[in-house]
């Protein structure tokens, strides 16, 4: 077949980026061009996410928009990801003007979808693939960050999470194939790596050595010349004293750990099958502060859930007072059939829920401010990424607390710096989320 200018549209998390990457890779392999532009492409690919009714809006919405493109001669729209896995019949008849869709574990199909020879509607009915490093992959992102995918799919029985439905079944990675992989993106220049799964501390429990996390940290963390090691989507009740062991110890491992707590209220927590109780969290965070000193903490919350009284939000309002987590999200609840929380009484109004998350944005912002400020006058190591988005003047990048398109930055000033290095800057400046720093030292 023709080789195509193939554009593709990439929505959701960073696991989803890899697919995307994996997906790019498969088009240049079999000779299609890549396009940054849709006025310039063949064909584009939209790979979508479903997770909550927002992400599912803004993929359809950009499905709508990919469409418009074949008014002006765009020859094929392929759609893939999450949305088709989860409503494949629906969307074939729903949205003609797609050539063809594909599922969460089809992204080796695309070359076939982009030139026409793969059935229109080509979703797994079980999703079973997981990439190594011998997928072919094409960067997304710049070279010197990249993220690793190191298993598919979901084990955990979260009441209101529709992951399991749409990934399957947990599958790790072994710890030698992502070591490769790791090695291979050092060699191409690659400084800081970030582990991604839907539940990274349950890594290799289906293998049959059962590697720990742990075990493969450290493997990594002496991979000669990786900067930064960084860790996303811990398990509360999952995180060990391994593991600990290993983020204090091993350089390359930043002190920063992504673990999602969703809420602190018992009631909330067995109506939304986490597993455990408040006290495991409250435990989990006085051991990982007190053998991880200086750690950077990041979690999620979600407001708004069937049954979450005003007693139960209030109570998480004083945790996240209490515990003053150094980054912090808020979600509102969103209710996506096929889930047992979507079967709840006792809703919250969408308005209600709402007014909830933005009190505790306006709580969390204040403690990031005061936590800002305490960095004035440090020097930290600024992983750089080019010239700011704010001044042709400053140069921008982020210190080692700070991860890649979900926390903040640092403005750089009075010095030069290529993107990927790593320097040594002081900080100036402080907002409620982003610093300044001078490179003069």
């Amino acid at each position: 077949m023709p080789a195509k200018k193939v554009h593709l549209v990439s929505l959701g998390c960073p696991k989803n980026r890899v697919d995307t990457e994996v997906m790019l890779g498969v088009l240049r392999a079999q000779g299609h061009e890549l396009v940054g532009a849709p006025a310039e492409a063949d064909v584009i690919v939209v790979n979508t996410c479903a997770f909550i009714g927002e992400a599912k809006q803004e993929s359809v919405d950009a499905i709508l928009e990919a469409a418009a493109w074949k008014q002006r001669g765009l020859e094929r729209l392929v759609v893939t990801g999450c949305l088709p896995q989860r409503y494949p019949s629906e969307l074939s008849a729903e949205l003609p003007e797609v050539d063809a869709f594909l599922g969460s574990s089809d992204m080796l199909e695309v070359g076939a979808a982009v030139a026409g020879t793969a059935p229109r509607l080509g979703v797994a009915t079980e999703p079973r693939w997981l990439y190594d490093e011998l997928t072919p992959r094409v960067a997304s992102q710049p070279v010197y960050s990249a993220y690793v995918k190191i298993a598919e799919g979901c084990d955990r029985p979260c009441a209101f999470c529709i992951i399991p439905k749409l990934r399957g079944a947990q599958r790790s990675r072994t710890v030698d194939s992502v070591e490769r992989e790791v090695r291979d993106l050092i060699a191409g220049g690659c400084r800081e790596v970030n582990l991604v799964a839907q539940d990274l501390t349950n890594y290799g429990r289906d293998l049959p050595e059962q590697p720990t996390l742990a075990q493969l940290v450290r493997r990594l963390a002496r991979v000669p010349d990786l900067a930064w090691l960084r860790l996303h989507y811990l398990y509360p009740s999952a995180v060990t004293d391994e593991l600990l062991d290993a983020v204090a110890e091993e350089p390359a491992v930043v002190k920063y750990f992504d673990m999602p707590v969703q809420h602190i209220d018992d009631g909330l927590l067995k109506t939304m099958r986490r597993g455990h109780t408040s006290r495991t969290i409250r435990q989990v965070i006085e051991k990982l502060r007190a053998r991880v000193p200086g750690a950077i903490l990041r979690t999620t919350l979600i407001v708004g859930h069937p049954g979450e009284s005003e007693a139960a939000y209030d109570a998480l309002c004083e945790f996240v007072r209490e515990v003053e987590f150094d980054r912090l999200g808020v979600f509102t609840y969103s209710r996506e059939e096929g889930t047992v929380s979507a079967l709840l009484p006792h809703r919250v109004p969408a308005r209600e829920a709402e007014r909830r998350r933005r009190e505790i944005m306006r709580l969390q912002r204040g403690i990031s401010n005061r936590k800002q400020c305490v960095l004035i006058g440090q020097e930290l190591e600024v992983l750089v990424e080019g010239r700011s988005d704010q001044s042709e003047y400053l140069l921008q990048g982020r210190f080692w607390g700070q991860a890649p398109e979900i926390d903040g930055a640092v403005y750089l000033s009075d010095g030069t710096a290529q993107p990927g290095a790593i320097v040594r800057a002081r900080v100036t400046h402080s907002a409620d989320y982003d610093l300044a720093a001078t490179l003069a030292l």
